[in-house]
């Protein structure tokens, strides 16, 4: 099942890791990511993807940059299991 998620991304940060969940003012919701990596040939894309999928507990693979190749917000396509919905949701307890 294919799963939808959008992401706000700071390179070049400390360390790799997925922080807490935020909307902009028009009330969407994205997940809040910090990656290591620089914002050049790509290299932020895979570890946001790679980061993620680590997060989900799914394979690299499963997780793809599909809009906002090239900014701060991005959507991602994950590949998953149904269960993935509430995690990805941002409403899971």
């Amino acid at each position: 099942m294919l799963h939808r998620l959008t992401v706000r991304v700071q390179p070049k940060a400390s360390a790799d890791r997925v922080e807490d969940w935020s909307e902009d003012d028009a009330g969407r919701k994205f997940l809040k990511v910090r990656v290591r990596a620089v914002p050049e040939d790509g290299k932020a894309n895979e570890a946001v993807q790679k980061l993620v999928a680590k997060w989900l507990g799914v394979p690299k693979s499963a997780v793809r940059v599909v809009t906002g190749g090239k900014t701060r917000l991005k959507g991602l396509e994950i590949d998953g299991p149904p269960e993935l919905a509430a995690r990805l949701s941002g409403d899971e307890t």
